[in-house]
């Protein structure tokens, strides 16, 4: 689909640096997003506006609403809304750098930049997660990846929805776990990404299975690690044609259906979690039509 951000259906950059905005008080973010629909051209700079400034300039997109919050059974997800998300990508970090305050200066006048995120790519043959396993191993791929991440509907066709959260892995805890209980936490081999028949049903891939929902609950995942200082984890990035396939596979995650847990909350867990609309591209810059702009 010619109309989507290309980012989201493009393979993860070298490097990435993820801003969160929160609008200012009393500002009218109208102007500011009039300059971002030039800058922010969804390739090099994806875009996500999320539900309190679809809100703040009186309009809806029906699919947009909260993350949904979680605690029970030892874990927490937490819903860390913001107004405004900009997933810049690129293979050189100063360059991000720059971008990163032109952006800030561009949209100075209605919004503040609250989180600043570098990620990278590790291995990025296999695209693994700092433990070692490859991530995002079951996505769909052409058609199929397009269905699942990108909405058809009428007003907004081309547009997608986010799903977003900054996990912080306890890698002395990992480590501390033997191959096999590494290996049984993903419910895959490390050494070859092959899925273990014997794996317990707390394994992150039969917690996860997107064909074993009923509807399928397909994703389109385009996560990063990220370090900063002793800390690490990854950026959980998944996009979807609604947050409705989300939303099934966190509720499976947490145990919300069938009271068992995943097991990489033996070791990770999850700082932020917050949902955003994509708006689709025209002629190179966002197509905010649909909220009037």
């Amino acid at each position: 689909m010619s109309n989507c951000q290309p980012a989201i259906l493009q393979a993860i950059p070298p490097l990435a640096r993820y801003l969160v905005y929160t609008l200012i008080p009393e500002t009218d973010p109208r102007a500011a997003l009039r300059a971002l629909k030039t800058a922010a051209d969804g390739e090099r700079t994806l875009a996500g506006l999320g539900q309190s400034l679809v809100t703040a300039l009186g309009r809806g997109i029906g699919e947009l609403r909260a993350f949904p919050e979680f605690s029970g059974r030892g874990i927490d997800v937490p819903s860390t809304p913001a107004a405004l998300l900009l997933w810049l990508r690129g293979a050189d970090r100063g360059e991000l750098v720059h971008r990163h305050r032109e952006f800030d200066g561009l949209l100075a006048g209605a919004f503040r930049c609250t989180q600043v995120i570098d990620a990278f790519t590790y291995d990025g043959r296999a695209r693994r997660d700092l433990t070692g396993y490859e991530d995002g191993t079951e996505n769909p791929k052409g058609r199929k990846a397009v269905a699942a991440a990108v909405s058809s509907r009428k007003g907004i066709a081309g547009s997608s929805f986010l799903a977003i959260q900054q996990w912080e892995h306890d890698m002395r805890r990992f480590e501390t776990m033997t191959r096999r209980q590494q290996d049984h936490c993903f419910g895959r081999r490390r050494s070859d990404n092959e899925e273990l028949d014997n794996a317990p049903e707390s394994a992150h891939v039969k917690r996860t299975a997107q064909e074993n929902f009923e509807p399928e609950a397909f994703v389109v995942r385009r996560s990063m690690p990220w370090a900063e200082g002793g800390r690490c984890g990854l950026v959980f990035t998944a996009f979807g044609a609604s947050f409705d396939a989300f939303e099934a596979q966190l509720k499976r995650m947490t145990g919300e259906d069938d009271g068992i847990t995943d097991a990489l909350f033996r070791f990770t867990r999850p700082l932020t979690g917050a949902y955003f609309w994509c708006p689709p591209v025209k002629g190179g810059r966002l197509d905010l039509s649909a909220l009037g702009l």
